[in-house]
């Protein structure tokens, strides 16, 4: 194995060469050695993987384990508010991303149905419509305005709400809570206060959906007695965190990246038939939800590599998707490539179970917005765009837009 780059100190995050591309550490260090040991800030000797096919290996290896209470997670970057681990963390009901067969299989299952290729696709029209409402509201305001705040969370946030039987009046208490959950940099309080605030909230909703139930996913599954409140409670706090915040950061930021590259944007403009390949592509170019985390249950060998057991394992999808041994010049934004095979959605048993939701909130969203604000620009310079290196999933805080002309 080379070793022409250095063992990196704690995960490289400076994105030093463009605000959509991984950091040049990162890049670096896929190219010489895709499995490589890392020093955690804490001194734990653990490992980041960031080739395509080592990712995708380790994804669908279940030893490489997704729980967290069966040993202690290190986290790869210095956390001034939180105190380093020193056990595992208590597994929290129902929250099945962070389970390994077969307690993640028998959650999951109750879940395929209501997420199901085919639902999704009769609910297709229903969240065009949403959409397509969302940029009427757009078109009303006068410019500029923050893409964020009036088109990108509203959508997602909107659809899901409507799917899981949250009320959507009650969006600011969530959001607000979903958005302290993500930061990096934040107390041990602040986010157990966030936790407790989310939880708190779906665990009166949910007790109330099991009295009377409509006609959405947790009454369905409040319907179920082989599920407690408390898995209940998980299930929702996990569905409603994923369900508008990934596809929110997608729709923003993807818009920035739009808006960075003007000749696809006018090509995509002038053959909207080519939006569900350029969404593909966004999500592989932009991979919001990149770092994850595994915990090595065995002594696994990856990529020539042999990893301990107890070892933490990072994990860095934004790398994979831009691995030039599975993608074609890989940091250029190309919205004509065949984006599928990207690792966004993740792989294995934990691939995501909103995938096809996501993909049709994006299409609706990126088309109807193209459509609707054909001089869409921004409002003040790319280099003031304030980027989410703070939260764990990126993005864009604010996305300052304008325009001259709006389209029935």
């Amino acid at each position: 194995m080379s070793q022409t780059v250095p063992i990196p100190h704690g995960l490289p995050m400076d994105r030093d060469a463009s605000p959509f591309d991984p950091p040049s550490q990162i890049t670096r260090l896929r190219d010489a050695r895709p499995v490589s040991p890392m020093v955690f800030p804490d001194g734990h000797q653990g490992w980041l993987v960031t080739g395509y096919e080592a990712v995708r290996q380790l994804l669908a290896d279940t030893r490489f384990s997704s729980r967290q209470d069966i040993g202690i997670l290190h986290m790869p970057y210095e956390t001034p508010g939180m105190p380093a681990p020193t056990e595992p963390s208590p597994q929290m009901p129902g929250v099945f991303v962070a389970m390994d067969p077969p307690d993640h299989t028998r959650l999951r299952r109750k879940l395929i149905g209501a997420f199901m290729v085919k639902r999704m696709k009769q609910l297709e029209e229903h969240i065009i419509d949403t959409a397509e409402r969302q940029l009427d509201e757009l078109a009303r305001l006068t410019p500029p305005v923050d893409l964020v705040t009036h088109f990108a969370l509203p959508v997602p946030s909107l659809v899901i709400c409507e799917l899981l039987g949250v009320p959507y009046a009650d969006r600011e208490t969530f959001q607000a809570n979903s958005a302290k959950f993500l930061e990096k940099d934040i107390t041990l309080e602040d986010k157990m206060a966030a936790v407790g605030g989310l939880t708190t909230y779906l665990a009166e909703l949910v007790t109330r959906k099991r009295a009377e139930p409509s006609e959405d996913i947790l009454s369905d599954l409040a319907g179920d007695e082989d599920l407690s409140i408390e898995e209940l409670v998980g299930i929702g706090f996990m569905l409603l965190l994923a369900g508008h915040e990934t596809t929110a950061n997608m729709l923003a930021l993807g818009t920035f990246a739009l808006l960075e590259h003007p000749e696809q944007l006018a090509e995509l403009r002038a053959d909207p038939d080519l939006v569900p390949d350029a969404v593909e592509e966004l999500m592989r170019y932009l991979s919001v939800a990149d770092i994850f985390f595994r915990y090595a249950a065995d002594d696994i060998e990856l990529g020539g590599e042999t990893i301990n057991k107890g070892s933490t394992v990072i994990v860095s999808l934004l790398a994979a998707n831009h691995d030039p041994k599975r993608f074609d010049n890989p940091d250029t934004l190309d919205i004509h490539r065949k984006a599928r095979g990207h690792l966004s959605f993740g792989h294995g048993v934990h691939q995501c179970l909103g995938q096809q939701l996501a993909r049709i909130e994006m299409r609706a969203g990126f088309a109807g917005l193209l459509r609707r604000f054909p001089t869409l620009e921004l409002a003040i310079p790319a280099s003031e765009v304030r980027l989410k290196t703070d939260m764990n999933i990126y993005g864009v805080h604010e996305l300052p837009v304008t325009w001259t002309e709006t389209a029935p």
